[in-house]
């Protein structure tokens, strides 16, 4: 194995049965090639407001990281990475960043401000709204694609 470790954080667990088999599908692949640390904090409290439930899953977010990491923070108005770009993203961590890259992935009703406050780099999957879960499984899939550019594994056509 090569390279930094790489961790998601991630808002709740996957709820719904074929997301968390794909997940496991990429981390499996993933973790053949680089350690993968994924961190899930519990969802905001369901009767909060949306902002006040956002801003509850923000504090647990930005707690996970350790000094060093590069944040970077999933949403939709970040900026869109192709599958090359993301490699490049994680050969120029790999050389230049103390910490890990660490992918920050929100939950239903997205990310408090304070989150991408802190970010690194925002990056965008899509500029469609994704289900958050959806989401972390395309991140996960991109991943494992990136890692096979930098390895000159033939997955990527």
């Amino acid at each position: 194995m090569t390279g930094k470790p790489i961790r998601l954080l991630c808002v709740g667990k996957l709820k719904t049965p074929f997301w968390k088999d794909a997940a496991s599908h990429y981390i499996q692949r993933i973790g053949r090639m680089r350690r993968i640390d994924c961190r899930e904090v519990r969802d905001g409290n369901p009767s909060l407001p949306t902002d006040r439930r956002k801003a509850e899953e923000g504090r647990r977010l930005l707690e996970c990281p350790e000094p060093g990491d590069a944040l970077l923070v999933l949403d939709e108005g970040g900026t869109p990475l192709t599958s090359q770009g993301l490699a490049d993203l994680l050969r120029g961590i790999d050389a230049s960043s103390p910490g890990p890259p660490a992918f920050v992935v929100g939950g239903p009703y997205g990310l408090d401000p304070s989150v991408l406050a802190r970010a690194s780099r925002i990056i965008s999957l899509s500029s469609m709204t994704l289900p958050h879960e959806l989401a972390r499984v395309v991140l996960l899939e991109q991943l494992y694609r990136a890692l096979c550019i930098l390895g000159n594994i033939p997955y990527h056509h």
